[in-house]
């Protein structure tokens, strides 16, 4: 377990929060022990009405005390538990912009505490910062500020409008870690030494905006765990826009979208992102080749070119990265058609993905330990490969020279069989005693492993390196978090298995 950096124990009876005064009034929040909450902050005015797809706009100052000690509602009004397995709750109400706060220092803006800013993933099409496992309770304890963020999801934070402004979703959290730049100081926080972190599309999120430009001057250093980068392009995003806008019999003009219900948008963005009604396996080959529907835009005002290209020329380089995933994200999907692919050669399963048979074949002989536990197995780590740890190798690649950390996440759930997507989370978090947890994870996970990833991330925060070797002094270096016991915690080559699709 980490050791904090020197905080002063919060005290105080429980019933009477702490009052922070920031740039738009005074918030009060609830003591929780030795540490304090501060809920649904707004950092921009509801993106209701006439702000619905506008840029946000900073909130208002407010008169008197504002109560923060309730989750704000939240972007959310679909849910990807089924897939995420991470409880994030839709919470009702316009005001969905908003932030929660989490410190062991309110009101000391002497304490200059290392920050953490979280964002939530969720496919860009839902999830929420309101889970219970994004609670910053460990990281308070480990003398670290955090901060969760909510921003536009789907159609209204991403979707193709013309005459809108593009990528309302980045906008979002720009404008949401400007806020944590101008107040972060008053929850004891440094603004100077804040760490970006996400998961999934929330890892993707951080890697975009680590290659850009503008967000520069708004954070230290990037924690990037399953990072899934959206980079979709103008002509792609117009296309899924004009089938919306086919779908509900509107005009594809802001006008015509506004006249949609969010409701009625949340039926048809998924229909529209898959309009020719795809097979499952042809709907896999078609996001693995493209990505992600719904994500941050190429738009050449934002954003100017794909974020691997970003960072190829030297952006962000400056700053501290550390990115892994899951051994397998997605092998716990595939094993419901375990049986259907009992009979069948993973060459041939394979080939509808990869058609290069040579790559396919050098893919298939680095994963031999994969192919011995049956065809589905070697599917979701396909997938899992291309989706996410081919990426991972190309993001470390293309940051040669600049001080990059690669790791995995390795230990398979008793309750899952597999290192599965989000598993890691309430790991990273140190968070294992919360709500649901166990279904993931079984009813014992281990502590030490937290105590090993948690630390890292602490580490990161603190000083701006998590503590193994790094890969851009090695290339191929790999931190392995709960691994075979007899293997080494850093391997030279840990992702040599996915050489064949970088």
């Amino acid at each position: 377990m980490s050791t904090p950096e020197t905080v002063t124990e919060a005290t105080g009876p429980t019933l009477d929060g702490p009052v922070v005064t920031i740039d738009s009034g005074q918030v009060r929040g609830i003591w929780r022990e030795s540490s304090a909450a501060f809920l649904g902050i707004p950092f921009a005015e509801a993106p209701v009405g006439a702000l619905r797809f506008e840029a946000p706009v900073p909130v208002a100052p407010w008169d008197g005390v504002r109560e923060a000690t309730e989750l704000g509602a939240t972007p959310q009004r679909k849910q990807l538990a089924e897939i995420t397995l991470i409880p994030e709750p839709s919470i009702p109400g316009d005001s969905t912009l908003n932030v929660n706060v989490y410190t062991p220092a309110p009101g000391r803006p002497d304490a200059g505490l290392p920050v953490l800013v979280y964002i939530h993933g969720g496919g860009y099409t839902a999830g929420s910062p309101a889970s219970p496992w994004y609670d910053g309770r460990s990281f308070n304890r480990d003398g670290v500020v955090t901060v969760s963020i909510s921003y536009r999801l789907g159609f209204d934070g991403f979707g193709y409008i013309e005459g809108a402004p593009s990528n309302r979703g980045v906008r979002d959290w720009l404008l949401a870690l400007d806020w944590v730049q101008r107040n972060v100081a008053a929850f004891g926080g440094d603004p100077a030494r804040v760490t970006l972190a996400g998961q999934s599309a929330g890892g993707g999120a951080v890697l975009t905006l680590l290659g850009l430009p503008s967000a520069q001057h708004l954070f230290r250093s990037v924690w990037c765990l399953s990072g899934a980068v959206g980079d979709v392009t103008e002509a792609r995003a117009k296309t899924f826009a004009d089938t919306l806008a086919r779908l509900a019999g509107v005009e594809a003009t802001r006008d015509g979208f506004a006249s949609l219900p969010e409701t009625r948008v949340l039926e048809l963005q998924d229909a529209a992102s898959n309009p020719d009604g795809l097979d499952p396996m042809a709907g896999v080959a078609a996001m693995l080749q493209d990505g992600l529907p719904w994500g941050p835009m190429i738009d050449g005002d934002l954003i100017t070119r794909p974020t691997l290209e970003s960072l190829r020329a030297g952006i962000g380089g400056d700053k501290p990265l550390v990115l892994g995933a899951t051994d397998d994200e997605f092998t716990m999907a595939t094993d419901a058609a375990k049986k259907k692919l009992r009979f069948l050669p993973p060459s041939l399963v394979l080939g509808k993905l990869l058609a290069d048979r040579s790559r396919r074949g050098a893919y298939l002989a680095a994963n031999r330990a994969q192919r011995r536990k049956g065809t589905a197995a070697v599917l979701g780590r396909f997938m899992t490969d291309s989706m996410f740890r081919a990426p991972i190798v190309r993001v470390a690649e293309a940051r040669a020279g600049h001080p990059t950390w690669v790791y995995r996440f390795s230990w398979a759930s008793p309750r899952l069989g597999w290192a599965a997507h989000c598993l890691d989370v309430p790991f990273w978090f140190d968070c294992l005693d919360a709500e649901k947890v166990d279904l993931i994870a079984g009813d014992h996970p281990p502590q030490a492993l937290a105590d090993e990833l948690h630390g890292a991330a602490v580490a990161l925060a603190r000083e701006g390196a998590p503590g193994w070797r790094a890969w851009s002094d090695a290339p191929g270096a790999t931190r392995v978090f709960g691994g075979d016991a007899s293997a080494p915690a850093v391997l030279p080559d840990g992702y040599a298995e996915v050489r064949a699709l970088v």
